[in-house]
């Protein structure tokens, strides 16, 4: 029997990136509103491992219990929808993203990441998305 990896570092890494995100305008608060306080679990399909955060006042934090949603997919999948290759609801549609729990919520988180200008990362974080894009 494997042991599950330990949820608090990346989920910490996790919510030091959307906290980043959030104080740089790249993910809007209001959009993110109705998210506040519910937890969201991000799942990588193969292994079965991920991490559950949760946004409290002005911060994402990690989060414990039940998640109100779940989203699940490959590593692939999530890098190409962070790159712009894919879009969420095609891979919603062929199976590829998976949403348990409160379907409404995932929507919110949805159309929130949806919302992002990357044009506008930092120029760190820029570069990093263009080499991985192979650009």
């Amino acid at each position: 029997m494997r042991l599950p990896l330990p949820e608090l570092p990346p989920a910490l890494a996790l919510c030091a990136a959307l906290n980043v995100a959030l104080r740089a305008g790249l993910l809007s608060r209001s959009a993110l509103e109705p998210a506040s306080g519910k937890r969201v679990r991000i799942e990588l399909e193969a292994p079965r491992i991920g991490v559950t955060v949760s946004l409290r006042g002005s911060d994402f934090l990690p989060a414990r219990g039940q998640a109100d949603v779940t989203i699940r997919a490959r590593p692939r999948d999530y890098l190409s929808l962070a790159l712009r290759r894919e879009d969420p609801d095609t891979l919603f549609f062929t199976r590829r993203l998976v949403m348990e729990g409160d379907t409404e919520l995932g929507l919110i988180v949805k159309n929130a990441l949806d919302a992002v200008d990357w044009d506008a990362l930092p120029a760190p974080l820029a570069r990093l998305s263009a080499r991985l894009a192979g650009r």
